[in-house]
């Protein structure tokens, strides 16, 4: 099958367009026409992760942050960026990125968070004028019940593998109404507050930002890596969706950089 075919059904589902200015989604390396009979899916694009696919037979690997961000000038070896792509330049496997299009596509990453942490009637945090109906950043849901603030956390470390969770004084005892994005989206706090939401977590929070939550809601930081690794799941049910029969692989090497010492 060609790469370009297996992208089509990406960017039907999470199109180009929706991505922000400054993101590098979409096809890093590689050609298109190139055919392929297997991708390996991935949260990051290292040498590990390349030299896995090489070993699966997988001519793609499709990740949620793009390995080249920013511009590259030389290729010498000097950073991991630099040694990742030519390492895939050398094995013939093309590297294609899901970024902050999947972020903010109509069935995204926030949302598919929200439905693994077992939110109901969920809504956009913040809607976004792109012109495709339902995207946006962000979501904020109902809990089946009002459940204590700590068995919530101590739920969502569970269900998301979290190693580590900083959060917020605990103002509010119970959660009702939680908001969640994946990634670093302290930005959306107070669109959280607005939403009346008891909680918001997400990723990559600052200091200060613990005190700004102040007695409106409880902030939770459940770690960059540990809010986006549903993006494995949610490429892969999107492909599966439309091409049952192609062959997909979640990395085992695609792994949090951050370690913790609890």
């Amino acid at each position: 099958m060609k790469i370009k075919e297996i992208t089509a059904v990406l960017e039907e589902a999470a199109p180009l367009s929706l991505q922000e200015h400054y993101d590098n989604s979409g096809l890093l390396v590689g050609n298109g026409d190139a055919e392929t009979d297997s991708a390996l899916l991935c949260v990051d694009i290292t040498e590990a992760v390349v030299t896995e696919a090489a070993a699966l037979g997988a001519g793609l690997v499709i990740a949620h942050h793009p390995v080249i961000f920013h511009p590259l000038k030389r290729l010498t070896g000097s950073t991991y960026i630099e040694r990742t792509v030519a390492l895939a330049l050398r094995q013939g496997i093309a590297l294609y990125a899901c970024h902050t299009n999947l972020d903010s596509a109509p069935e995204g990453m926030s949302r598919k968070l929200g439905n693994l942490l077992g939110l109901r009637n969920v809504m956009l945090l913040e809607p976004t004028d792109t012109g495709v109906p339902g995207s946006g950043f962000g979501v904020v849901g109902e809990t089946e019940c009002g459940i204590p603030t700590t068995e919530f956390l101590r739920m969502v470390r569970d269900r998301l593998s979290v190693g580590c969770i900083r959060y917020s004084a605990l103002t509010q005892p119970t959660v009702r109404r939680a908001a969640v994005c994946t990634g670093a989206g302290a930005s959306l706090m107070h669109e959280a507050k607005r939403a009346g939401a008891d909680i918001y977590l997400s990723a990559d929070f600052k200091y200060n930002d613990f005190l700004d939550a102040d007695r409106d809601l409880v902030i939770a930081d459940i770690g960059h890596f540990e809010s986006e690794y549903c993006a494995i799941d949610l490429i892969h049910e999107i492909i599966r969706k439309k091409m049952p029969n192609f062959a997909l692989h979640r990395s085992v090497q695609s792994v949090n950089p951050v370690n913790y010492l609890v």
